[in-house]
Order: structure tokens, then C-alpha cells, then sequence
């Protein structure tokens, strides 16, 4: 990356200038390579050493999941995870791990995919056209357009594969919607999705206050099937504050049990109790394990008092909840428009989970939403600001020729090994290193604006974050350096602008081959090893840690960061996408990129991964859709802008043009189609409710994507699936003419039968049978809590029983100790069942 502040005298470079340019890419790109390359073999090689041992960070489904859930162990060979990971099937990764991680892969599969055959298709065709270029290019700079003269017809090699590129891109992205759509309705009346408790309930914000339960209910009445139930939702500060209270004081007191069974078990006989000094004498001790139990029992009574009397107690809000009879009235209410004034009944949210609301945001009002809204949105954009200007400054100093420039850094000239090195590596680095930081902040602002959910703030970040990477490392970092160079060498000669442009702008590739490649290498090693993980799922345990319920969560599986990861991967889409006419080379880093990453992916959400956090039913696959059109249409203005650059005196240079303006316009055509067919609604159709309602066994069938002639075809049932999954997998990337005649000529195995997709009763058990209670199921943390507490503590061991007793009885009926699925060796150490749930 060239420094943006590296203004030489010379307004049109020299010949030896061209010369240490080339050099300068050369060394960076193969440093960059080299140093990245090395990095993550020894990373990759670190897992694969590391992953038989550390089952915990590395394999932590195969034990801390529902059994039913749990994919088969992975071998001890070095490699074992590799075939592993592959060889689970598609099918299989839905049903154990959700559609939202099956539809992610399969973005990250199309990527991989079209960067694997525009690579092929550029290797094959332009860069031998580039390579015999007549404009003097030398080093990586040769592989470019820009080393096409402008007068030469072979530029229509370079626009044929743009068109050809695009054209199959935009097919692929509408074959991709196609499935997403199946998927989704089969995945919406499945009875997975259908028993939850809130299949069928929405959240209303935006309530008058002047508005009762019965207008609420009359108000719905009006959806097929009715309403089966309203709640308003209320809340107490006061009653707040004390289950906060009493749940602090159970924590304290499972750690203070643990660590005194852990003392008397490495002991081998019961100790004397731990003392504290009581609140009222700084001068009398008294027994801890009294002491919390009877203000434990303190609490749990003010709270049974409270349910007794919450009429006057509790606070009305503004938000409510609605239980259909159907689950198609819960998403017609959705899209439907309650009430036509202002500031009433403006939202409504379906599939509501209890444990994705955030209670606290539901309290605040929708004239304070929005003046929030308002200030999160000025917030993000003086980030981004900030940010510009942060990324500028740094990316200057940290540049090698500003830095060898200065007395302390004078060791550095001549030595180009480490001049290499550095220009490869600590730009990228840098860059990503302030990525990595936004995330938090952005997410942040969403949550003061009073975003309702935690998945809402999700999705929200998914599309804020992708600009503003677009922003600050592809246009502010990268792109403006070639901007810059044009700027300052066209001064006074503006008739060199175009010839400028033909020559800076493929060159600025090279920044963006090393932002790639570090993410290539480095970032997908980065992925699996799971350094920081590493240590938290060591050291949490060890230092903060102290009971069976801390422990038993320790070990549960991380969270997949998606509403950061979808925004980075399209970024480099973008990039590569944007650079794969311009720059070959690009795109072929960007094919290493995207397969790397799909075979760890694949890995780390079979094994590694908890999903249960990620439950948005597919809706950010269609997100992550339209940033890979933003990269296609980012590709074409940049073609465009080349052949203006390259525009000549003659017919075809003209009709150069016009072919990539006429592509620019058939794309928009295009996205308008898919914003038309496939954005409209993330809702289940009427159609597919109605369907389900007539042959209710169609929302166990994994959906049928074969046309009426290939269902007609007279094909058994077990080959007619077979030919289903296939078409599901590879329709949007291969022709239907393709897949056909290939399934002509291979025998498939036939698939198990559909039914293999429902869940065994004992998953089912905890789901719901259309009788759900709003009041217990779906209000507030502090309005659900239950008047009693649950210590859960290793104290199994006989000699423990008298304690556990006095515990209960000084609880009077509120405190019950649970020592199953706890115990404490022989060594000392917490051993927790990961299964147990109480």
C-alpha cells in the first residue's frame, strides 16, 4: 500500500520510478505471501496437534449438546478433522445445526465457487491477452488490463468474460434465492419450528396506554383463527431489584458450598464452617452458610408476597404480546398495518423467544426510540469519521518508506527482506486489527437505540457493518491510495487523467492481495485454532468458575460471531468480485479464501459451534444476497470507468462502453426482479400454510425443488428424493440441462425417507401443544421468577447430608439443594454432568 502522503516532485513517474514500483508490488505481494503462508501452517499445524487433547475448545459438541444433537468423534490423526468435516451431508447440517448455519455454508460454497471458475476463466483467457500487453507493465503489474494498450481489440476478451462473469453470478444468486425460499417455508411449518412456544406469537410495540387487553384482543379477532391470548407487559423496579438480590445471594452461596465440600473432600472429614461478621456487629461472627440462607429465604418470600399482590405493584409498558390460534395469523399481523395514526401499534415481531428480548428496551418509549434512533444513526456516522481518519493516519505511519525516511528507522534501507515484510504484512494487520473493534461499538448504539431483540441487533449490525467496512477498508484505506496517485500526477495535465486511470487503478490491486491474503491465511487460521478460546475454556473454569452451574456453562460451546463474519466475507467479495477482470490475481486468492474457510466452517459447526443463538430462520442468507450484488455492481462501475479510460476514436472502443453500460443496466433490471420475488417478505406465505393445512405431512418433507416434469417422470419415491437433494445443492450453480443428463448417467443412493427429519418425542417433549400461558412463559424476567431456589452443589457425599438439611429447613420450603450431576474427586477438582439441567 503506497502512502497517500508520499508526494514526490515529479508529476509524471520516470522509468526507474516504474522500475522500484514494480519491484516494490513484487516484494510486497510475495513477502505478504510468504510471511502469511507460513503463519498459518504453523497455526494449522498447532490445531491439528492441539485438537485430540482439547476436546473442550475443540470438539466440545460431541459431549456439551443434547445427545441428540452430538455428531459422531473425530479420529486422532493429524488430519482426521478434514475428511471429517466433509463427509457430513448437507442434509445432516440442517437438521443438527440449524438452516441458518446450512444457508451460511452454502454462501460461503457459491463464493468459493464462482471465484474457483472465474479463475480458471481468466488464467485460461485474458491473462495471456495481459501478459502479451504492449504498455510496458512489469512484475504483477503485467498480469493486469492495465498492461492492454487502449487501441488493441483484445480489451474485448476482458469485457466478453465480465458479461459472462456477471451473467452467471446474477443466475447463481437467483438460483440461490430459489432454494433459500423453499427452505425457508419448509423450515417455518416444520414442527420444530411450529412447537415452540412462540411460533404463534407477536410482539406489538407502541401501545396506548389507553388501550385494554379486550381492545388488543377485539383489535386481532380479525386474523383466521383468532386470538387465543393477550398480555400487556408489566414490570416492578422494586420486584426487579430483588430477584437481582436473590439471585446474587444464590450464587454466593453454591460457591461457598463448593469450596467448602472441595476443602472437606481433599480433608477427608467435615471442617469447621466458614465465618463472616454479620451485617448488624462488625464484632459477632456468624455462619456464611446461615447468613445467605436466611437472607435467601428473605428474598423468596418478598417475592411469593409480590405474586400475590402484583395489581398495584406492577407497571403497565408499552409493548404486548398476542397468541394466535395459527401461526399463518401471527405473520399476516406482521405485515399487516394496525393502526393508520402515528406512533401506534407501529411493530410487530413474530417467532418471539422469551430469552432474545431485552426486557430493559421494552420499557422505554416510542417518541425515545426514535430520538435515539436518531442519535445512533448521527453516532455511527462521526464513528465512521473517526475511523477514516484513525485508519489514514495509521496505515501512513505504519508504512515502510515513510518510516525509513526517519533517523530512528534508518536500519531499514537496503534491506529489502524486511522492507518486504513490513509493507506486506503491517498495513493489512492494522487494518484488521480496527476492524475488529468496530463490531462492538456498532452494536453497542444499536442496543441504546432500544432495539426490542438481540436478534433484531444482529441482523442490524449484519447490514451497518458491511458498509461500513465497504467505507473505511476498501474505499477510505485501499482504493483512495490509486486516487491519490491520479490526483496528484495529473496536476496541470488533466488529459493524462485517463491514461492515468488505465495503470493506477489495476495496480492498486496489490493492497487489496494483501488485505486478502492475510484474512486468506492468517484469519482462517486464526478461525480454527481458537486461541482466545483456548484460554477462556481453561482459565474461566480455574479462575472464575467456583460452582457446578459456572462450570456446566463454562463448558457449553462458544457463539458464532455471524453478524460480523457475513459482512467481512462479503467485503472480500467485494474485493475480489471488483479486481477479477482488472486484476487476475486477485480473484484467485479470493477462490484460496473462501475454500479455506468453508472447510473450517463446515468443521467448527459441527463440532465446535453452539447454535442456539443463531435461530433467525435464514433471514440474513437474503442480507448477505444483496452485499454480493453491492460487489457486483461495484465490479461494474469500476469497468466501466476502465473502458471510458481506454475509450478511443474508433467504433469498437464505443461499443466497448456500451456493452458494459448495457451490463451495469440488465443488473439492475435484474436486482429489481430479486428485490420483487424474493425481498419482499420474510414471512411464511398463505400458500404454504394452506398446503400444510391439507396434507400436513408436506412440514416434514424436505421441500421438492424439481420442476412438474421431473416430478412427473415416473421415478420411485426414494430416487425421486435423491434427485431432490441434488437439485437443492447444485441447481443455482449448474445448469438444469447439466444436472439432468448427469443424473442420467449416475445411480443415486437413495436418501432415507423424509420422516428421518422429524424429531424423536423426547426432543419434542419441551415444545408446546397450542396451550401456551403468556403470563408464565412470555413476561419479564422478574415477573416470571418463582418464589424458590434451586443450590445446585456437590454435596452427594454422606457426610454433607446434615448441611444440605438445615439449608432446606432454614429455607423454609424456598431453598432445595441439588447435588446430582456434581462431584468432587479424589483430587479435588468439580466434576459436572453436561447434561444436567436444573
Amino acid at each position: 500500500m503506497d502512502s497517500i502522503f508520499n508526494i514526490t516532485g515529479h508529476l509524471a513517474p520516470s522509468q526507474d520510478d516504474d522500475t522500484q514500483d514494480t519491484s516494490s508490488s513484487i516484494r510486497t505481494f510475495v513477502s505478504s505471501l510468504v510471511l502469511n503462508a507460513s503463519v498459518a501452517l504453523l497455526i494449522f499445524l498447532a490445531f491439528s496437534l492441539l485438537r485430540p487433547r482439547f476436546r473442550r475448545v475443540y470438539a466440545p459438541r460431541t459431549y456439551a449438546i443434547n445427545k441428540s444433537k452430538r455428531p459422531l468423534p473425530v479420529g486422532n490423526g493429524l488430519f482426521s478433522w478434514i475428511p471429517a468435516a466433509l463427509r457430513v451431508p448437507d442434509t445432516e447440517i440442517i437438521k443438527k445445526s440449524g438452516l441458518d448455519t446450512y444457508l451460511f455454508l452454502r454462501s460461503i460454497r457459491t463464493k468459493f465457487i464462482v471465484f474457483s471458475v472465474l479463475s480458471l476463466a481468466s488464467a485460461a483467457s485474458i491473462v495471456p491477452v495481459n501478459v502479451r500487453g504492449t504498455m510496458g507493465q512489469r512484475g504483477l503489474n503485467s498480469l493486469s488490463m492495465g498492461n492492454v494498450d487502449a487501441k488493441s481489440d483484445w480489451l474485448w476478451a476482458h469485457v466478453t468474460l465480465f458479461a459472462l462473469a456477471v451473467a452467471w453470478t446474477m443466475r447463481a444468486l437467483i438460483g440461490e434465492l430459489r432454494v433459500y425460499m423453499g427452505l425457508r417455508m419448509w423450515w417455518l411449518t416444520h414442527p420444530q419450528t411450529t412447537r415452540r412456544p412462540g411460533a404463534a406469537v407477536v410482539l406489538v410495540s407502541d401501545v396506548p396506554a389507553n388501550m385494554s387487553d379486550k381492545q388488543l384482543e377485539n383489535l386481532f379477532e380479525v386474523f383466521p383463527g383468532g386470538v387465543g391470548q393477550v398480555f400487556v407487559n408489566r414490570t416492578s423496579r422494586r420486584l426487579k431489584k430483588l430477584v437481582e438480590r436473590r439471585d446474587r445471594l444464590a450464587k454466593r452461596l453454591e460457591r461457598e458450598l463448593t469450596g467448602f465440600a472441595v476443602k472437606c473432600t481433599r480433608a477427608g472429614q467435615l471442617l469447621a464452617r466458614p465465618q463472616t461478621r454479620a451485617a448488624k456487629s462488625m464484632f459477632k461472627p456468624c455462619d456464611v452458610f446461615e447468613q445467605c440462607a436466611d437472607a435467601l429465604a428473605e428474598c423468596n418470600e418478598q417475592i411469593a408476597r409480590s405474586a400475590q399482590n402484583r395489581t398495584g405493584e406492577l407497571e403497565r409498558q408499552s409493548t404486548a404480546l398476542v397468541r394466535f390460534r395459527r401461526q399463518i395469523a401471527a405473520h399476516m399481523a406482521a405485515q399487516t398495518t394496525l393502526d393508520s395514526r402515528p406512533f401506534r401499534l407501529g411493530r410487530v415481531t413474530t417467532d418471539v423467544d422469551p430469552e432474545d428480548v431485552i426486557w430493559a428496551n421494552l420499557e422505554i418509549s416510542c417518541w425515545s426510540r426514535r430520538i435515539r434512533g436518531y442519535a445512533s444513526f448521527v453516532a455511527t456516522l462521526a464513528l465512521t469519521v473517526t475511523w477514516t481518519a484513525i485508519s489514514a493516519v495509521l496505515s501512513t505511519l505504519v508504512q515502510v518508506e515513510s518510516l525509513a525516511q526517519l533517523d530512528r528507522f534508518a536500519w531499514l534501507r537496503g534491506h529489502s527482506l524486511l522492507l518486504g515484510l513490513f509493507s506486506g504484512a503491517v498495513p493489512s494487520l492494522v487494518m484488521a486489527l480496527l476492524m475488529a473493534v468496530m463490531p462492538r461499538l456498532l452494536r453497542a448504539l444499536l442496543y441504546l437505540e432500544g432495539t426490542p431483540r438481540r436478534s433484531e441487533i444482529r441482523l442490524r449490525l449484519l447490514h451497518r457493518y458491511f458498509w461500513f467496512q465497504v467505507w473505511n477498508v476498501y474505499l477510505v484505506t485501499i482504493f483512495s491510495t490509486s486516487v491519490f496517485q491520479i490526483a496528484v500526477q495529473s496536476l496541470g495535465r488533466p488529459a493524462q487523467i485517463f491514461e492515468l486511470v488505465q495503470t493506477q487503478v489495476p495496480q492498486s490491486a496489490t493492497s487489496i492481495l494483501t488485505y486478502v491474503l492475510l484474512l486468506s491465511f492468517v484469519g482462517a487460521a486464526k478461525e480454527i485454532l481458537q486461541g482466545v478460546p483456548l484460554a477462556l475454556r481453561y482459565l474461566k473454569p480455574l479462575l472464575l468458575a467456583k460452582s457446578p452451574r459456572e462450570l456446566q456453562r463454562a463448558e457449553r460451546p462458544g457463539e458464532f460471531k455471524w453478524e460480523s463474519a457475513i459482512p467481512t466475507h462479503s467485503v472480500i467479495f467485494l474485493m475480489g468480485f471488483s479486481y477479477a477482470v482488472l486484476q487476475p490475481v486477485v480473484s484467485w486468492f479470493a477462490a484460496v479464501y473462501f475454500g479455506l474457510f468453508y472447510v473450517i466452517y463446515r468443521y467448527q459447526f459441527v463440532y465446535v459451534y453452539d447454535d442456539r443463538a443463531w435461530s433467525v430462520h435464514g433471514v440474513s442468507f437474503p442480507r448477505a444476497v444483496q452485499q454480493m450484488v453491492a460487489g457486483v455492481y461495484v465490479s461494474e462501475l469500476f469497468m466501466l470507468a476502465m473502458m471510458v479510460a481506454k475509450l478511443q476514436r474508433s467504433a469498437s472502443a464505443i461499443l466497448r462502453v456500451v456493452a458494459v453500460a448495457l451490463v451495469l443496466v440488465l443488473t439492475v433490471v435484474v436486482h429489481l426482479y430479486i428485490n420483487d420475488e424474493y425481498m419482499r417478505s420474510d414471512h411464511l406465505s398463505v400458500r404454504r400454510a394452506a398446503d400444510v393445512d391439507a396434507n400436513p405431512q408436506m412440514a416434514t418433507e424436505f421441500p421438492s425443488l424439481l420442476d412438474s416434469d421431473d416430478s412427473a417422470s415416473g421415478l420411485a419415491s426414494d430416487e425421486l428424493r435423491a434427485r431432490n437433494r441434488v437439485f437443492a445443492t447444485y441447481r443455482s450453480l449448474v445448469p438444469d440441462i447439466v444436472l439432468r443428463w448427469v443424473l442420467r448417467a449416475v445411480t443415486l443412493t437413495p436418501e432415507a425417507r423424509d420422516g428421518d427429519w422429524m424429531d424423536s418425542e423426547e426432543e419434542l417433549a419441551g415444545g408446546h401443544d397450542g396451550d401456551v400461558d403468556l403470563a408464565r412463559q412470555f413476561s419479564s424476567p422478574e415477573v416470571r421468577a418463582r418464589p424458590e431456589s434451586t443450590l445446585w452443589v456437590p454435596l452427594a457425599d454422606p457426610m454433607f447430608g446434615p448441611l444440605a438439611r438445615e439449608l432446606e429447613r432454614r429455607g423454609r420450603g424456598t431453598i432445595r439443594v441439588a447435588a446430582q450431576g456434581a462431584e468432587v474427586t479424589t483430587r479435588g477438582k468439580v466434576r459436572v454432568d453436561a447434561d444436567m439441567e436444573i
